[in-house]
């Protein structure tokens, strides 16, 4: 509130506030007008930028996911289709008019066994195994060259045991995870290790940090292969129902 001063001023009203000076308390003066308009309207603005902030998040989120669907149906419509029939099937053929049936067993299975202690990616081998041998045969040809390529990476691991403790304990967070697996009963670290295979963790790194974790072989392989089942099926399926029938049967 405010008063006039008799000459076309304004002045602004001044609260005082009394208390008991006896207790430690005080005596306020506070000026009216402006600064207690400012003080209501505070909340209010402060609502307001929340909202927006929370308006252009929304934005933002809706606005990624359609980039991202656009660019996975633009890669499933015409990327896709596009790179199996200029490069995918012409290096089918040729490998198949190249080598026999039991050579090609012989390299898919070395592949699959080798490539992960080199920490190179082996599901190109299993695709090639599920369009020649089809889901049995493959599956059988593929699990059991995994079951190597699962275990030299643990076994050269004693090589390096050492630096895999240092290492694992610079980053302790990660390491969390991974020290996990090596604690508890038998079927915990089967469980442990099961859920690591099918989690996003690069499955390469943790062959070589396994040992490091305190992990036994019975559980790491056991757990190891029951993981790897899914990624094997889902491997053999895309690519033999994304290829015409003659290609998928030898």
């Amino acid at each position: 509130m405010t008063y006039g001063d008799g000459v076309g001023k304004t002045v602004p009203e001044l609260k005082m506030r009394m208390e008991d000076p006896e207790n430690g308390d005080y005596v306020k003066l506070r000026g009216g007008g402006s600064d207690d308009e400012e003080e209501e309207g505070s909340p209010q603005a402060g609502c307001s930028i929340g909202s927006v902030t929370s308006v252009w998040f929304w934005v933002k989120l809706i606005s990624l996911l359609a980039c991202v669907a656009v660019l996975a149906f633009v890669i499933i419509k015409w990327i896709g289709p596009f790179l199996i029939e200029k490069e995918l099937i012409p290096f089918i053929i040729w490998v198949r008019s190249t080598f026999s049936i039991p050579m090609l067993a012989l390299l898919l299975f070395a592949s699959v066994a080798l490539f992960p202690s080199i920490l190179l990616p082996s599901s190109p081998s299993m695709w090639m195994a599920g369009l020649t041998f089809g889901y049995g045969k493959g599956f059988l040809l593929i699990i059991s060259a995994a079951s190597i390529g699962v275990t030299l990476p643990f076994l050269i691991g004693h090589l390096f045991l050492h630096k895999m403790q240092e290492w694992l304990k610079q980053y302790p967070k990660k390491a969390a995870i991974l020290r996990a697996a090596g604690e508890g009963t038998w079927f915990h670290q089967f469980q442990a290790v099961t859920l690591i295979r099918v989690s996003p963790f690069p499955y390469m790194i943790y062959n070589y940090c396994a040992l490091a974790t305190g992990v036994h072989y019975g559980p790491y392989i056991l757990g190891s292969l029951v993981g790897m089942v899914p990624e094997i099926f889902v491997s053999i399926y895309t690519y033999m129902s994304s290829l015409p029938l003659s290609l998928s049967l030898w």
